[in-house]
């Protein structure tokens, strides 16, 4: 009897501890994330979500191991099963090593969102693995609450899955090249919401095991169809914001697993990255002047699209002596990046161009839109990686007032976020998103590799202007240039 007391206390104890670990990952799950909404801070907050996921994971480990213990499993079983653990930690760590080192920042979007994709992926098959779980019981007991979740989990996991997957062919080049117009899309979309959720139903309330298997097999075809068609048709210029939705997904389906395997500390972790996931994406609608109902039902940015204005006009080059110049007697210059920056991997050569104007007695800014790239926080982090000062990036709001009085403002391969179309063509696809006001500068430059319309495939009248011209060529050699002729 003494014995039994004693082992019940000692298994109190841990559970106790184990509580504790759950906290306190908890905690450094929260404390990382409020972190990485700052460029100063991110790596402090990337290390502390990772020292929390740490703690979680061994301690789901050593509380299954308990589990096991209590229910008598065979311990060669739990070896193995410890051991696929520990093979999958290893062969996930040497993958993410590899990817670090080897992508580079104009690959990160795509990168980011295939992310995304593995997180929905990871759902769907822990709900799937703990449905087969109980199936294999003598007498499975199915809970309607954590059923109802699975086919959730299912559900959503699906749809954040193959729409990352798409969202990751269009960054990337590899697939949906070409704007995907599908007819009837909303009503497609909602039979596919309608027949899924009835067959989640089916799920729960089903007891019949066939007609269980039945109902998951048609949630998870719905709705990884679901995740290809909701996606597929928004275009270029929409994707930052789609990654975002889409990181919000993975969140929520990582809560609903939570719940499925009744796992506390994962249904926190997934509610902080859905309700990241989600502000982060009604704050870009909000910079996009949009919402984002219409971002999902109405295609908004489909490539392809023309503004009205600049198309026959023919822009104006100009020589990197004759910026030179330019840029010399100017007092204020404003830097406005874009993909192209990450694509030249400029963002250095431009830290270089800003203190050479420094030290010629020039202002300099860096005006940032929140959808400038293909991810938010893109430049973000590419001029942080340069070591430009945090408090030289200025949002659209604190520049747009400024602007008629900078002498330059330099435009490094962005498009969308400087057309001016967004403010006077009602017939362009971003006619009504707010927009940096390069237009109004006494000069611009536009730093492009050619003519060409960009991802989203619209046409700019900003490059056509009286006070815009362009200086054609790689942007990192451009700016190199430059700097060459205030050394020289």
């Amino acid at each position: 009897m003494g014995d039994l007391m004693q082992d019940g206390g000692s298994i109190n104890y841990i559970q106790s501890a184990l509580i504790i670990a759950y906290m306190i990952a908890c905690i450094f799950f929260i404390r990382g994330i409020k972190m990485l909404g700052k460029a100063d801070t991110a790596k402090k907050g990337n290390f502390y979500s990772s020292i929390g996921m740490l703690i979680a994971v061994v301690a789901v480990l050593f509380e299954s191991g308990m589990k096991n213990q209590k229910e008598g499993t065979d311990i060669g079983f739990v070896m193995i099963g410890y051991m696929v653990v520990i093979a999958g930690i290893i062969v996930g760590g040497i993958i993410g090593a590899i990817w670090s080192k080897k992508v580079e920042m104009t690959g990160m979007p795509e990168l980011v969102a295939l992310f995304n994709g593995f997180g929905g992926l990871s759902s769907l098959l822990v709900a799937i693995a703990e449905f087969t779980n109980k199936a294999n019981l003598e007498e499975p007991f199915f809970d309607a609450f954590s059923t109802f979740t699975g086919g959730l989990t299912i559900a959503v996991g699906a749809i954040t899955f193959t729409g990352s997957v798409v969202a990751w062919g269009k960054l990337s080049g590899k697939m949906f090249k070409k704007q995907t117009v599908i007819p009837s899309k909303n009503l497609i979309n909602a039979i596919l919401v309608v027949v899924g959720l009835l067959a989640i139903l089916g799920y729960t309330f089903f007891e019949n095991l066939a007609l269980k298997v039945l109902c998951m097999v048609i949630i998870t075809i719905l709705f990884l169809v679901l995740g290809v068609t909701m996606v597929v048709s928004i275009g270029g210029g929409d994707m930052p914001v789609i990654i975002s939705l889409l990181n919000a997904f993975s969140g929520v389906a990582a809560s609903f697993a939570g719940f499925v395997i009744n796992n506390t500390v994962l249904v926190v972790a997934g509610c902080l990255v859905g309700a990241s996931g989600v502000i982060l994406t009604l704050i870009m609608c909000k910079a996009m002047n949009r919402t984002l109902y219409n971002l999902i039902f109405g295609s908004f940015g489909a490539t392809g699209s023309k503004a009205k204005s600049g198309e026959e006009k023919e822009p104006k080059a100009l020589s990197v002596e004759d910026a030179f110049l330019i840029l010399e007697a100017a007092n204020s210059v404003v830097f406005i990046p874009g993909y192209g920056m990450a694509v030249a991997q400029a963002q250095h050569a431009v830290k270089e161009l800003a203190a050479k104007l420094e030290e010629n007695g020039a202002e300099v800014s860096f005006a940032i839109h929140p959808v400038a790239g293909r991810m938010p926080g893109h430049m973000n982090v590419l001029l942080a990686e340069a070591d430009v000062p945090y408090e030289q990036l200025k949002t659209a709001d604190e520049m747009n007032p400024t602007m008629p009085m900078q002498d330059v403002a330099i435009v490094i391969g962005a498009n969308d976020v400087v057309n001016p179309a967004a403010l006077d063509d009602p017939g362009s696809p971003i006619y009504g998103m707010p927009i940096i006001n390069a237009h109004q500068a006494r000069t611009v430059f536009v730093l492009k590799r050619g003519k060409g319309t960009g991802f989203s495939g619209i046409e700019n009248p900003l490059f056509t202007n009286e006070n815009t011209v362009m200086i054609y060529g790689d942007a990192k050699q451009t700016v190199s240039a430059i700097v060459s002729e205030f050394d020289d």
